[in-house]
This record gives C-alpha cells, sequence and structure tokens, in this order.
C-alpha cells in the first residue's frame, strides 16, 4: 500500500461518518480514527510489520531491546522544561515487574541512558531511555495506562 492509497483511505473515512477503522494487510496495520463531531481525521497507526518479525505470543520474548526516546522542549509555562514522550504505542510501566521499586520518581535526577519507565506493546516490554540528564519534575502518566505515540510521559529540567 503506498502513500496515495493511504491518502485516498484517510478522504473517504472522513467523508463517511464512521469513528474508527482498522484495516490489516500482509506488511501493513492501519487505524483511521475520526471525531465525528468536526469531521477531523488523524491517522493514529501505521506501521511497517517486516514478516520475519511477527512471532506468536506465546514465543514472544519477556524483554525486548531498549527504545530510545528523543525529547523535545516544552512550550508555554513550562517553557524550560523538556518533555519525554512515548516512542510507541502501548501499556505504560513505571515498575520493571510488579515486586519491584519505581524507575524514577518525581524529584529523581536522571542521566542519559537512564531507563524511565517500560511500554509494554504486543507482549514484548520495551525499555524507555532518557536522552538527556536533569530533574523529573512530573510524570504524566498513571502506571499501567495506555499511551499513544507521541504521547508526553515525563517532564524534565535539563539544569
Amino acid at each position: 500500500m503506498d502513500l496515495k492509497e493511504i491518502q485516498n483511505l484517510i478522504k473517504f473515512v472522513a467523508n463517511s461518518g464512521v469513528a474508527e477503522v482498522k484495516l490489516e494487510m500482509d506488511d501493513v496495520k492501519i487505524t483511521i480514527r475520526t471525531t465525528i463531531e468536526s469531521k477531523d481525521t488523524e491517522t493514529t497507526y501505521i506501521q511497517q510489520l517486516p514478516a520475519q518479525n511477527v512471532m506468536p505470543a506465546a514465543a514472544a520474548p519477556q524483554a525486548a531491546s531498549p527504545v530510545v526516546v528523543v525529547a523535545t522542549p516544552a512550550t508555554d509555562e513550562n517553557s524550560k522544561f523538556v518533555i519525554i514522550k512515548s516512542p510507541i504505542i502501548g501499556t505504560f510501566y513505571r515498575k520493571p515487574s510488579p515486586d519491584k521499586p519505581m524507575f524514577t520518581e518525581v524529584g529523581s535526577v536522571i542521566s542519559k541512558g537512564d531507563v524511565l519507565c517500560v511500554i509494554e506493546a504486543m507482549k514484548l516490554f520495551n525499555e524507555i531511555e532518557s536522552e538527556i540528564s536533569g530533574k523529573i519534575v512530573k510524570i504524566l502518566v498513571d502506571d499501567m495506562s495506555p499511551v499513544e505515540y507521541d504521547q508526553p510521559l515525563f517532564l524534565v529540567d535539563p539544569s
């Protein structure tokens, strides 16, 4: 499926009045969600899935390689802070396991490369590492909550 076909599909869904459409093909999964009130369409999830990386849930490993997050400067009243955003869709966990302590707390000093949380996606637990050093000012997501791609997770003071 090429970009033009995806764009045509988005336009079709926006004009149809449907709230959500999911399409799965061999190497592509697409979910398109629309808001009925304003007719705005947003493409939520488009992912290329190489055939060799698809494995049954029973065979999935318990830990994946670390996922590195790109931190972006915050805006508005928090302009001196940096927002660390989710690089993937999944479930946000503040602990490596239920019997372990939290990775980080508000007020914790972090360094580049420190694990901040784990995001579970398709039975894979992805460690989210910090790209900056600083102090955690605010944790923006509750433990065990679903997160979207690019959703703010942490507010960090880099000074």
